[in-house]
């Protein structure tokens, strides 16, 4: 499981990024946005499951905004 705020997203392109605490810099495309909204917005917390995407890049698949807090 990912732990992270989302560093960047691109609307139009429909990808982002999220970093960890520890600086690891993690992709995701809009589609694996849990809740399906498609959107999301920088600076939200948030948590996801790691998986190898098609590139063979690490990415972050049911990115699901979390409490900051915790």
């Amino acid at each position: 499981m990912i732990r992270g705020v989302v560093s960047a997203f691109d609307a139009h392109r429909g990808d982002g990024y999220i970093v960890t605490r520890s600086g690891e810099k993690y992709y995701f495309h809009c589609v694996a946005i849990a809740d399906g909204s498609r959107e999301i917005a920088p600076g939200i917390a948030v948590m996801g499951q790691r998986r190898v995407g098609h590139r063979g890049r690490d990415e972050v698949d049911a990115v699901t905004p979390v409490d900051s807090s915790g």
